[in-house]
């Protein structure tokens, strides 16, 4: 048989198996919605048997968790960017790198984290509130900022606030195009910087809410 005839199934170690299996299932979920994507249409375009797609990651939403997982904790800022430098130039690399990773699998980032594709599942909102949980410690750490401010859970609420303006931009970048790539690093880097030298500093001085408090917008006088 000619290479040209050659099919594409290769043999591979197991763990590298799965990577292409999660690698094929990104791309498709990105393609079109999780309704129109199913276990076989995986399976062909990873080009393995839907049997051992089922083996290694069970039904087509389990595996779908696993890319939500993937797409959102993207591993790898620690050892991709060294932590040093001015604080404009940390948050300026990091950035960089967040969107070169969020490049590879734009759609499917954008698909995710809209929370539109498989519904209002309560296991992938868990996932993704865990996610920008850890997103936001990483950050932290990555920034310098682990021991002045790591023990404050509102320095943690605000990166999280933060993490949802990343989630709109990258959507205005990859889906609407709306924002050049050299946009969203301008408003990402800027913003996230603005929060750690100006923010930051005064919520140093505002008292922490009570746990549980319950805050309300304030009413003018019953008339």
């Amino acid at each position: 048989m000619s290479p040209a005839l050659s099919p594409r199934w290769k043999r591979l170690e197991p763990d590298e198996r799965r990577e292409q299996i999660l690698e094929c299932a990104a791309r498709l979920f990105g393609e079109r919605p999780y309704a129109e994507v199913s276990t076989t249409d995986i399976a062909k375009e990873a080009g393995v048997a839907r049997g051992l797609l089922n083996h290694y990651f069970g039904q087509k939403r389990d595996l779908y968790l696993k890319v939500v997982k993937r797409m959102l904790l993207m591993p790898g800022l620690e050892t991709s960017v060294t932590m040093t430098g001015t604080l404009r130039e940390r948050v300026e690399k990091s950035v960089e790198w967040y969107l070169d990773t969020v490049a590879t699998h734009g759609k499917t980032y954008v698909a995710v984290t809209g929370m539109g594709g498989i519904g209002a599942d309560p296991e992938v909102e868990r996932i993704i509130s865990e996610a920008d949980d850890v997103a936001a410690v990483r950050t932290l750490e990555f920034l310098g900022l682990k021991i002045e401010v790591g023990s404050d859970a509102r320095h943690r609420a605000m990166i999280r606030s933060y993490g949802g303006l990343v989630k709109a931009t990258i959507r205005e970048w990859i889906r609407g195009e709306t924002l050049s790539r050299e946009d969203a690093h301008l408003l990402l880097s800027e913003a996230l910087i603005v929060i750690v030298r100006d923010v930051f500093p005064q919520l140093a001085q505002q008292p922490a809410p009570a746990r549980g408090e319950a805050r309300t917008p304030k009413t003018g006088p019953k008339r």
